[in-house]
């Protein structure tokens, strides 16, 4: 386990090969209380590390763990060749080079992830909250539609609930169309939410989910979101399902690089409370109620 006089502070390490940064719950007597954890999955714009999705969702209320995890060939894990090859890649074949196989280790790791987290720091072991951001967003979306994580509460922003607008943005920004192929289709047909809604209707227990769109997003614009929620609301309790437009709220939530927090913007601002309101809702009180249940 981590030393306990670095409890209270945020930690940088590596778990099962992936770096996090671990913030620790906002109120503790006791560093040592375990509490829910919350893992969390920047996206490809920024904010596209762990140290700037911390300072740009820090949900800072929370008495929770927060680890915002690094995605696969982002930071520390870029591929050998580094910016070149991801440049490539993304050239080659956008889709099945890159966004697919990043989202799809992402979710992988998670469970691999908590695993062992479970093993270093005082964390319960009961369900654990998942968000993310962007592509992040997709890999929490996979997660909960294929893992078999106890998963207590989701929440996820500017969501690419389906790759084909990120596709027809890229076109449009390099000139170049995209070039489908019998692969590409069943790709972009795995990581479609809403075809794939049963998946997540299905799972049991169902976890609660909100789904954060911004106003000024110019590539997965809020009606996207929606669509997901009316195609799961049907078979979730209403307390359950959320969706949620954020005016001032763009697709990007910070300066490039991306690699830092940006200055506190008012979309930023009001996502990070939605979020902190809905895993105090769904995961932190449920969890606080457990432990007084047991004491």
């Amino acid at each position: 386990m981590v030393a306990d006089s670095t409890l209270a502070q945020p930690v940088t390490g590596s778990a099962a090969g992936v770096p996090f940064l671990a913030v620790p719950p906002a109120v503790t007597n006791d560093p040592d209380t375990p509490a829910p954890p919350i893992i969390a999955l920047h996206a490809f714009e920024p904010p596209r590390s762990e140290t700037a999705l911390a300072g740009t969702l820090p949900l800072a209320s929370l008495p929770a763990w927060r680890f915002y995890l690094g995605l696969p060939m982002f930071g520390a894990r870029l591929p050998e060749g580094g910016v070149a090859e991801i440049n490539r890649r993304g050239q080659e074949d956008y889709l099945i080079q890159l966004y697919g196989p990043i989202v799809e280790q992402a979710s992988a790791e998670v469970a691999r992830v908590v695993t062992e987290l479970g093993d270093r720091f005082p964390i319960h072991d009961g369900p654990v909250g998942i968000m993310g951001v962007g592509a992040g967003g997709t890999a929490a979306l996979l997660a909960l539609a294929e893992s078999k994580l106890n998963i207590g509460a989701a929440g996820v922003v500017n969501p690419i609930i389906d790759p084909t607008p990120v596709l027809a943005a890229r076109e449009y920004r390099l000139g170049v169309a995209y070039e489908w192929t019998d692969s590409s289709r069943e790709v972009a047909g795995w990581l479609d939410f809403v075809a794939r809604a049963g998946d997540l209707a299905g799972r049991k227990p169902q976890v609660p989910l909100l789904i954060v769109n911004g106003g000024q997003d110019e590539v997965i614009v809020p009606d996207h979101g929606r669509r997901l929620h009316d195609s799961l609301a049907s078979s979730y309790p209403q307390s359950g399902i959320r969706h949620l437009v954020i005016p001032d709220l763009a697709h990007t939530m910070g300066p490039e690089p991306g690699l830092e927090p940006g200055p506190p913007a008012p979309g930023n601002v009001l996502a990070d409370r939605a979020l902190m309101e809905w895993f105090h809702l769904h995961l932190t009180s449920a969890s606080e109620t457990t432990t007084k249940l047991h004491r």
